[in-house]
């Protein structure tokens, strides 16, 4: 029993950020649910059950699978492919980590590259953000305030709560003013299947997509390796990081099949097992199949469908905004040289990425009307240029 109840922890701290990124891009929820509970114990059989990590819906998907839904007529089967093929990228990677070992591999990964192609990711979903919290901008301002207040006044678990403190606060208000209409939560069955959904393949969504795992790479060395310092075992050695790769890899590949984001470690569990000392894996297998169990109840669906769309953008501004913020702190605490090379590697990578926010169109057609741009188009760029200026 006490084990299910460390389990319910975990599924709080993770909860909030899972389901935003399906409301942001348009996925059902409650498959993202389903599809970070599979994903989680995916990864744990991949690593041998070692490793206490819980995989949930990733944020730097968000920007190019807006932009597919945008080119494919709001269909995301198109979107979900191309994160199939990111999966199988994954798998690729950790077959070369394997073979050439880390060194050779992070070389092509350092963090005057990675730091701006983070930094891409929270700017371009800033607009974004800022678009939803126009709805209503006092519900998003109290839920924006709320969100701050608890992550930098708020200690212990608590501070792990401050997305979901926030969503049901802003939701509370929204209730009181009158703007939230659970018409549909009353007449929705309790139990059901969620909408799950085939993928479709196009060569632009997936040049568009794909590329994407070039940049969260060193995200998940990062955060498997924090959570190896946090229980104090060194995991890129054992199972080793060809293993946690590969069950990442997976785990999104599953996700794209299913009709959800793309998984990604989650340093908000991290966070959970620092706070409660307890490591035991099958805590966060536990998490995983109750987070199964909630996506298949059919009213936790509809009812985070009714949360109101500046809610969302209040807490959204916060997230991106820290987002860019760990990018600048990943050039900053890596010591990057700031010379004249990584000057121009780090201005050409930011930009290239945000180029589309100035109404610049750079990129490479793929199609008549595709092409790879932003984010995707920034890390290859980025990782070549690199080469090129530091041999």
């Amino acid at each position: 029993m006490k084990k299910i109840f460390l389990g319910m922890q975990h599924l709080v701290a993770m909860f909030g950020a899972t389901v935003l990124v399906p409301i942001l891009t348009g996925f059902d929820p409650s498959v993202a649910l389903i599809s970070a509970g599979v994903g989680t114990l995916i990864f744990h059989f991949v690593t041998k059950g070692v490793v206490p990590v819980f995989l949930g819906s990733s944020f730097a998907f968000i920007p190019v699978i807006l932009t597919v839904k945008e080119l494919y007529n709001g269909d995301l089967s198109y979107a979900q492919g191309g994160i199939v093929v990111a999966g199988i990228l994954y798998m690729i990677m950790s077959f070369l980590v394997r073979k050439f070992g880390i060194d050779k591999i992070k070389g092509y990964f350092p963090a005057q590259v990675t730091g701006p192609m983070i930094v891409v990711i929270g700017l371009n979903l800033v607009p974004v953000a800022f678009n939803m919290a126009s709805n209503n901008y006092l519900v998003a301002s109290i839920t924006l305030v709320t969100a701050l207040s608890i992550n930098f006044l708020g200690k212990g678990f608590l501070k792990q709560l401050s997305i979901l403190t926030a969503v049901v606060l802003g939701y509370a208000v929204s209730v009181t003013m009158g703007i939230v209409d659970n018409t549909i939560v009353r007449e929705a069955m309790w139990f059901s299947m969620p909408n799950l959904n085939a993928p479709k393949f196009d060569i632009g969504a997936i040049a568009i997509i794909s590329p994407v795992v070039l940049a969260v790479f060193m995200e998940h060395i990062g955060d498997i390796t924090t959570n190896g310092a946090v229980v104090g075992k060194d995991f890129i050695e054992n199972p080793g990081l060809n293993r946690t790769l590969l069950g990442d890899g997976l785990a999104t590949m599953m996700a794209g099949f299913l009709g959800g984001p793309a998984n990604t470690t989650y340093g908000e569990n991290t966070g959970v097992l620092a706070i409660t000392k307890a490591y035991d894996p099958s805590i966060l297998r536990i998490t995983a199949v109750l987070a199964i169990i909630l996506g298949c109840i059919n009213k936790v669906g509809t009812f985070l469908q009714t949360i109101p769309v500046p809610v969302m953008g209040g807490i959204s501004l916060m997230l991106f905004s820290m987002i860019s913020l760990i990018g600048i702190k990943t050039i900053k605490n890596s010591e990057v040289n700031l010379d004249i090379k990584n000057i121009i590697i780090m201005g050409v990578i930011l930009f290239v990425g945000l180029s589309s926010n100035f109404g610049l169109s750079i990129g490479i057609p793929i199609t008549s009307t595709v092409k790879i741009t932003g984010l995707s188009l920034a890390a290859i760029i980025g990782i070549i240029l690199n080469k090129l200026i530091n041999r």
